[in-house]
Order: structure tokens, then sequence, then C-alpha cells
């Protein structure tokens, strides 16, 4: 029988083998948009799960038309295909995990809303995505108000970036401090941890977390590598494998920040705009007898 070993030297702990007649792995579920260029959303989110050994499940909210350049067109998810979706997952495979990405409209929302609180979803990573790099919007005004009544206080972990905070806290952010006070408005709202992304600050990209009254600084130098497409998914994928694991929040950030940041400095360079991270970097796949 062959087995597959995957070496991922990017954790000096993490060796991963690999049966193929295996029999146990954490399960992550994904839900957030579908990225036909494979660099962002359910593609960036199964990449990212299948790097961390665990099984990947998805289910889409909407199907995007976009590449390196940007969106060219979106087609949202009727609510009830979502809901079949989330049935068929739990219904069969219980997730470990879950991590929230694009929810196009209000209606979404509930069902999400809905299905997993009769579910008892557990460690739920919501990413507030609103929308693209490019500037298209992939949330309605309204369904972004609903998610934070409905949805985020279901979370264990929000993950918004700088504008994303500033629309969820009503604060501007513009530094440290700033940040500070964000995180501590978002997480009263939604009585969840956060994590601020500080990518769109100048200077460093230092990340800030929330969690259960600390604050943890995640100091990072910008890498010189402008293809970032699927960051922030590829990020909140991370995290949710690593909390399936049952890692605390500061130590599955921590990780799979670590992880991110590899990915990026990789040096991938597809497409003809922002390109995709390298998900695989760090993996060696080999056949033993």
């Amino acid at each position: 029988m062959l087995r597959y070993v995957i070496i991922m030297p990017y954790y000096e702990y993490y060796l991963i083998k690999m049966k193929v007649t295996a029999k146990h792995m954490n399960t992550v579920l994904t839900i957030a948009g579908s990225d036909c260029s494979g660099g962002a959303g359910i593609q960036a989110d199964l990449k990212t799960i299948m790097a961390h050994g665990a099984y990947g499940m998805s289910v889409i909210t909407a199907l995007t038309a976009q590449n390196t350049q940007g969106i060219l067109d979106v087609c949202e998810m009727e609510p009830d295909f979502i809901g079949a979706q989330l049935d068929a997952v739990f219904t069969d495979i219980f997730p470990k995990a879950v991590k929230i990405g694009m929810i196009p409209n209000v209606q979404a929302v509930r069902i999400l809303s809905e299905k997993l609180c009769a579910y008892q979803a557990v460690n739920l990573v919501i990413d507030p995505v609103m929308g693209s790099t490019s500037g298209t919007a992939l949330m309605e005004k309204q369904a972004f108000l609903q998610a934070q009544e409905q949805l985020y206080p279901l979370a264990r972990l929000l993950t918004p970036n700088i504008p994303e905070a500033e629309a969820l806290s009503s604060v501007p952010v513009t530094d440290r401090a700033s940040m500070q006070h964000a995180a501590e408005m978002i997480s009263a709202k939604s009585g969840c941890a956060v994590l601020v992304k500080g990518g769109h600050l100048s200077g460093a990209a230092d990340d800030l977390l929330y969690d259960s009254g600390q604050f943890y600084w995640f100091e990072q130098a910008h890498i010189d590598n402008p293809n970032t497409h699927g960051t922030g998914c590829t990020l909140s994928a991370a995290i949710a494998c690593r909390l399936a694991e049952g890692l605390s929040v500061p130590d599955a950030v921590a990780q799979a920040k670590q992880y991110v940041t590899q990915a990026i400095s990789a040096g991938l360079d597809l497409g003809h705009g922002s390109g995709p991270l390298n998900h695989g970097c760090g993996m060696r796949f080999f056949c033993a007898g």
C-alpha cells in the first residue's frame, strides 16, 4: 500500500503521515464565494486546508468570474441551495471548524445564521468580506448590518482588515492605538475575539488580536511581493485549521500567520495583476513503498 508523506517545514514539529486508508483527519468547512482563477475564496481555502493536513469541505455562496486583475461578474447562489449544501455537510461529515468569507446578501446571512445555530457549529472564523481589493462590492450594505446582528455573534474569531474594522466599529483606524480601540468596540458588539489586520497601514503590516480582554501584537514587516491575491481568505482558513486541532486563538493566529508569510515570501508570480500566493510552499510529496 502506497503512503503519501507531507512535510511542512514552516512548523518544525509538523510532520503528517497520510495513508491512502487514513481513518482520522481534522475536518474544516469553508463557506465562501468561488474564485475561478484559484487565488482566493473557496479555491484558496481548500488549498490551505489541504496544506494543513485537514479534510476540506465547501459551501459556495456565490460564483465569481475573476482573476488577478479584478472581478468581472458575480452570480449569487439561491439561499435554499446554500441551505441544502449546509445540510449535506453537517448531517454527514461534521466540521471541527468553519471559515466564512463572502456572504453576498441578506438571504444568505439569514440561512447561514439559522443553519449554523441549528447544527451548533464550532470554531467559526469569519472574514467579514465587504469588497474585493480591486474595489468591487461583494456584500450588500443591509447584509453587512444584519450579519453584525445575527451571524458575527456566533463566531469565535472575526478577522477584519482596516476598512472593515472601521465599518464595524465606526472608529477611524490610522495607528496602533486606534486599532486597539476598534478591536475592543467590535469585540464588545460581537462577543468574540477580533483580529484586526494591519496590511492597509503604511510602514509595517502588524496585526492585532484582541481576545478575552488581552491584546496580542503580531509584528510583520511588509514583504516585497505585490502578489497578495487571496491573503485574507488564506489567513482565516489557516486559523480555522489550527482551531480544529485544538489550539488557542492566539496560538492559531500565530501559526497561521507563519504559514501565510511563507506563502507570500515564496514569490509565486502568475497573472497580469496581483497574483496568488503559493499555498503549497513547503509541502513535499513523495511515495514510499
